[in-house]
């Protein structure tokens, strides 16, 4: 792993041109491994360009992920599925969209072009973890946001539910729903219904969700005492993350934003004890503590 260096904590653009030119040499070096290793050679569906990632191993308990949208499993909590990988998958429940930087609105200009953009970065972004997929088909929320629809909940509880029938022991993933967006808060509350009690902090890209006070102070209401932080570091995957995001490449325009989870994680590291190796990354995890 190269020397990765350290954000400038002036701010959350300052130290992108040296973690770019770090995932530059880690990229030519993994195209100069062996020939035994297993490298893929992945296809950005909007640049085209062809980033390299080693395909996981996976072992232990399988894990389904239930995400709102195709690109928050791979933003938020994918650094710890490099780090350990599981059997994994993946069921996006909102996947009809008309989210798309305005950079390229231009070019995807109907909700079947953005949908089959972010569909296919999402099979991008996953495919070395050699996840499995399943997509629900709804539509994200629009704007101006409002609380969610309690029959909607209901129904998509319904449609998870028949799915996870056919996954036997998987342990649950699901968003902490630390932001306030009504699409995560509902697969927030699905999940719990669910049985779920592992959460991951779904605020890695819109991380000022979370950083101001009354957003805290909502999250803390809602949740109360019953979801325990923990933090998993994926400092030595980090740049097989930033290969993620730029496989989500069109959602992080201009290309500065994809370092935005990076900074995230960086502060999040920064609760780790063990710092004596130079600056580490982190993604922070909830568990449920009562039932």
């Amino acid at each position: 792993m190269h020397t990765l260096p350290q954000p400038d904590a002036a701010g959350i653009y300052t130290f992108p041109t040296d973690l770019a030119e770090a995932h530059f040499q880690w990229q030519q070096e993994l195209g100069n491994r062996k020939p035994e290793t297993q490298i893929l050679h992945i296809p950005a569906p909007l640049t085209g360009r062809t980033y390299l990632i080693e395909q996981r191993q996976p072992a232990g308990r399988p894990v389904v992920a239930i995400e709102p949208h195709h690109d928050d499993f791979a933003l938020s909590a994918s650094g710890l599925f490099l780090t350990r990988p599981r059997p994994l998958t993946v069921i996006t429940v909102f996947t009809r969209s008309t989210s798309i930087d305005p950079a390229f609105a231009g070019t995807f200009a109907t909700v079947e072009a953005v949908s089959a953009l972010r569909a296919a970065e999402g099979a991008a972004a996953l495919e070395a973890f050699g996840a499995r997929r399943h997509l629900l088909g709804h539509s994200d929320a629009a704007r101006p946001y409002r609380a969610y629809d309690k029959q909607r909940l209901d129904d998509i509880t319904h449609e998870l539910a028949a799915l996870l029938a056919d996954h036997g022991d998987a342990e649950l993933l699901a968003p902490a729903a630390v932001t306030r967006h009504p699409d995560h808060l509902l697969v927030h509350e699905a999940a719990r219904r669910l049985g779920c009690r592992w959460f991951w902090e779904d605020v890695a890209f819109w991380s000022t969700y979370a950083l101001a006070g009354c957003d805290q102070h909502l999250f803390r209401a809602r949740v109360g005492n019953s979801l325990a932080p923990e933090l998993s570091d994926f400092t030595d995957a980090l740049l097989d993350k930033l290969t993620l995001l730029h496989l989500h490449g069109s959602q992080k325009h201009p290309a500065s934003k994809r370092f935005k989870p990076l900074r995230h994680a960086w502060t999040v590291a920064a609760d780790l004890l063990d710092q004596t190796q130079g600056p580490r990354f982190a993604e922070r995890f909830y568990r449920l503590e009562t039932a």
